[in-house]
């Protein structure tokens, strides 16, 4: 009796959370080590799909996990990171494609459509939403040093100009999800790899989301070197002095720039949750305490 109680409370919270978001954009970012898990991953598109089910609008973007670093093992390649940012040849670039869109995207889109949602697959191949410039990374001079830094050309690897948010609201409205891989496509109609965060980022201001939850295999964002500092709750003023103090490094900048990004647009709140945990991602949508990190402007 207790657990039927408990589960009865458990639905009376979720629906107020239900009504309040009932044709809202919710934009998820799906990266990390949960890509290569599969029963993690398909409990958090399972999550996606109930949320397509009760009314609200989800957009998912996704990285490639460990599955690119496999396929370019076995080309013979070794894959270099600058700052969370891969360094992208012709070769690399061909395989990140691969990977991302014959082989993640089309696996969500299918296990999507097998759960009684409508998900559409937009990326380089077919209907491409996210156009790029090619990125150059600003790098400081070390500690001690003086003078501008150095720019530092990573190849074949984009920063977003813009989303086609004509084409993805009409698809929204019409029911469908879209899945987005993070392969965008340049002026002359080349392709750029993009950090699939600052993709999620962009998405979410153009659709001016009412949420952006990026889910990874993080369970936030630390304050400090201490492992037990995870924060409940920041706003942009105290991400930008983590910055600034080096705290935030790493994997952690693309998050918080696409967290920034989309605050900056008018998107409301923005989530950085451990998609480990299982129903995270329902965990922060439709409970009051939530989990993870909760950013907002201020």
């Amino acid at each position: 009796m207790n657990d039927a109680i408990a589960k009865a409370a458990t639905l009376v919270e979720a629906y107020e959370y239900i009504r309040r978001f009932e044709e809202k954009v919710i934009v998820v970012k799906v990266g990390g080590s949960i890509m290569d898990q599969p029963q993690v991953l398909a409990s958090l598109i399972q999550d996606i799909c109930f949320m397509d089910a009760v009314g609200m609008h989800p957009v998912v973007i996704h990285g490639g996990g460990n599955g690119i670093t496999k396929a370019m093992e076995s080309a013979g390649l070794e894959a270099q990171f600058v700052q969370g940012r891969r360094y992208t040849d012709e070769r690399t670039l061909a395989i990140v494609e691969h990977v991302l869109v014959n082989e993640i995207n089309k696996g969500i889109v299918s296990q999507i459509n097998k759960l009684g949602s409508k998900a559409m697959g937009l990326h380089s191949l077919v209907s491409c939403v996210v156009f790029a410039k090619r990125f150059f990374l600003n790098v400081p001079p070390e500690a001690g040093g003086t003078g501008p830094g150095r720019r530092v050309d990573l190849g074949y690897v984009g920063d977003v100009d813009w989303v086609n948010a004509e084409l993805l609201s009409p698809l929204l409205s019409a029911g469908h999800i879209p899945v987005i891989a993070p392969v965008a496509r340049d002026p002359s109609g080349g392709k750029l790899n993009v950090n699939a965060d600052s993709v999620a980022g962009h998405v979410a201001a153009a659709l001016r989301a009412e949420k952006l939850v990026l889910v990874s295999d993080t369970h936030g964002v630390r304050t400090s070197d201490d492992p037990d500092s995870m924060a409940g709750h920041l706003t942009k003023n105290q991400i930008t002095r983590l910055v600034d103090d080096g705290v935030i490094t790493a994997g952690m900048l693309p998050k918080v720039e696409a967290s920034l990004t989309a605050l900056n647009a008018g998107v409301g709140k923005v989530h950085i949750i451990d998609g480990r945990i299982p129903h995270s991602l329902m965990l922060e949508v439709y409970t009051q305490e939530g989990i993870g990190t909760e950013v907002v402007l201020r």
